[in-house]
């Protein structure tokens, strides 16, 4: 017996799980906005119970200000997460991916935007990595950049090259599919 999925329950299941994927991100992104906030002008205690369970108090007692780059850097990263994720919801909310006609120009400027966005993240996700190292280089302990949320910098700068690249061959897919149209 052969289960077949069609192209259509296929987007449905990556609709749904995206929205779940977004929500997290979401949270994420604002438990570290919130909990940043909370340290910096409430109460510095809150540097040692970070969002997740991640002890930052060691940054925070060393350089205040470090500790408001790394988690701006952190912040920024889940920020770009998230709006990804948004777009991916928002491109199959509002149908607009075709999957009769694929090469359309919403679906071009998604995938330039979807590349622009995982450039933006591998950038501060690196720049996240190279900081967080920098300071255990100067004896301050940090999480893990796993824990942190900012590894895989170089995953998501190859993933945005290669979506460059396919934006690109869809941007000439369409002028093609243009040229094919204004023949017949």
């Amino acid at each position: 017996m052969e289960i077949k999925i069609s192209a259509q329950q296929m987007l449905n299941v990556l609709y749904v799980l995206a929205w779940i994927i977004f929500i997290g991100l979401g949270i994420d992104a604002g438990g570290f906005l919130v909990n940043t906030f909370f340290t910096l002008f409430i109460n510095p205690i809150g540097s040692s119970y970070f969002w997740n369970h991640i002890d930052l108090s060691s940054l925070y007692q060393f350089n205040q200000s470090h500790f408001v780059t790394l988690t701006s850097l952190m912040s920024i990263v889940a920020v770009l997460k998230a709006i990804l994720f948004y777009l991916i919801i928002k491109i199959i909310h509002d149908k607009k991916l075709n999957l009769a006609q694929p090469f359309n120009k919403d679906v071009n400027r998604f995938i330039f935007s979807v590349a622009y966005l995982t450039l933006g993240i591998a950038i501060f996700a690196i720049w996240g990595t190279n900081f967080s190292e920098n300071m255990v280089k100067q004896g301050v302990t940090i999480p893990s950049i796993q824990h942190l949320k900012i590894a895989g910098g170089d995953v998501w700068l190859f993933m945005g090259i290669t979506l460059l690249v396919i934006a690109q061959i869809f941007k000439r897919g369409i002028e093609l599919q243009e040229e094919n149209e204004l023949t017949v």
